[in-house]
């Protein structure tokens, strides 16, 4: 058993890299039409596959859910539960995931209960993904 002082690795580093971001308006565009959607209380995910071995995350906050201030605090509450916690989440098949994740007007919750609800809807998506896969492949084999 490793004593406190003893290096068992590199622990991961926890950024918000670019390549962990959807940045164009097409990107956006291409999870909204795949119309894979789960909500749960004030959050919203659409979420597509994306051939990749890490998810990317983008975020569409209203004006709805108030002034300048508010949506920032509430996409650097997002963005942080996103953060702290994508590396502990199922994937589909191997494969990662992009999302997008919008809100409606709310009072904002803790950290944890928005990392708790991402992980929720990201594991019900998948599940959704799974089944939706499995009626393509049986229809396929039928004719």
């Amino acid at each position: 058993m490793p004593t406190p002082r003893e290096n068992t690795g590199p622990a991961p580093r926890l950024t918000f890299p670019r390549r962990l971001r959807l940045q164009h308006a097409r990107e956006f565009k291409a999870v909204r039409d795949a119309k894979l959607r789960k909500s749960s209380g004030p959050i919203s995910l659409s979420l597509r596959p994306n051939g990749l071995d890490h998810p990317r995350l983008g975020l569409s906050i209203s004006r709805a859910v108030g002034g300048a201030v508010r949506r920032n605090a509430l996409k650097r509450a997002i963005r942080e539960a996103f953060r702290l916690t994508w590396r502990s989440w199922p994937t589909a098949d191997g494969a990662s995931f992009d999302m997008v994740v919008s809100s409606r007007a709310h009072e904002p919750l803790t950290l944890d209960q928005y990392a708790e609800i991402l992980g929720s809807l990201v594991a019900s998506a998948l599940r959704e993904a799974g089944r939706r896969d499995g009626r393509r492949a049986s229809d396929g084999a039928g004719g």
